[in-house]
Formats: C-alpha cells, sequence, structure tokens
C-alpha cells in the first residue's frame, strides 16, 4: 500500500521546479550614442550569463541595440530591487 505513494512522492520530488528566471543587462546604441540597462525574463533553460547572452541578443537587436553584457542572472526575489534601475527596460525585451 505505501509502496505506489512512496513512488509517486519520490518522482514530484525528482520533477523538475518550474522557477522563473530574470538577467539583468546592459546596452547600447550608436549615433548619437545610447546606453541604457534593463531586466528581461528568459527562460529557465538560459538562465547562466552566457546562455541568457544568447537569448537576449538577438532581443535587443531587433529593437537596434547591441547588447554589451549580462550583469546577472537571478529569480523573481532579485526583481523588486532591480525595477528603479532599469525604468522603461524593466521586463521590456
Amino acid at each position: 500500500m505505501m509502496r505506489p505513494l512512496f513512488l509517486a512522492l519520490l518522482l514530484l520530488a525528482a520533477a523538475p521546479a518550474q522557477a522563473q528566471c530574470f538577467a539583468s543587462w546592459k546596452a547600447k546604441q550608436d549615433a548619437p550614442l545610447r546606453l541604457i540597462y534593463g531586466v528581461s525574463e528568459v527562460p529557465d533553460a538560459a538562465c547562466s550569463k552566457k546562455a541568457a547572452k544568447a537569448e537576449l541578443a538577438p532581443r535587443l537587436a531587433a529593437a537596434g541595440w547591441t547588447l554589451l553584457t549580462v550583469v546577472s542572472v537571478f529569480g523573481p526575489e532579485g526583481l523588486a530591487q532591480r525595477k528603479d534601475s532599469s525604468g522603461a527596460f524593466f521586463l521590456r525585451y
């Protein structure tokens, strides 16, 4: 009786958590030079600086921006402290 319940609980514990991932980044535009700081949501699979860079570079390029760097990747707990700094670029791209 307890064996199926134990197996079900074991499978649930092994399932990956559905966590949100965000990246803070810096980008630029030329002529005239403009520098921005922003925060974007990235897929869980892109929750490393390298993967976030690959994810964000085309998004920003489509809007005329060149990604300079991914500053950090973090979970939802880091959103509030970055909201004011990123202003209009908070979760925009």
